[in-house]
């Protein structure tokens, strides 16, 4: 699945097998992955609001936000 802005599944986990990556996807399943199966679901059912909305909590933790702004200057 690719989204409109070009950023590709292969290019996310590259970016996810980084040390910051593997980092951020550690803190996101600090709830033992349940807000990411939530998320998931959510993308697979075409709600991308739905998803932003699930991980918005996670992801605006300082240390997820430190991380992801580390990850979005890279591309692969």
């Amino acid at each position: 699945m690719e989204e409109k802005s070009g950023f590709s599944m292969s290019e996310a986990a590259k970016l996810l097998a980084t040390p910051e990556g593997r980092q951020l996807l550690s803190l996101m399943q600090a709830d033992g992955g349940g807000a990411m199966q939530r998320a998931f679901a959510a993308l697979q059912a075409g709600d991308a609001e739905g998803a932003k909305a699930i991980l918005s909590p996670l992801l605006s933790d300082p240390q997820a936000a430190k991380l992801l702004n580390q990850l979005n200057g890279r591309r692969f």
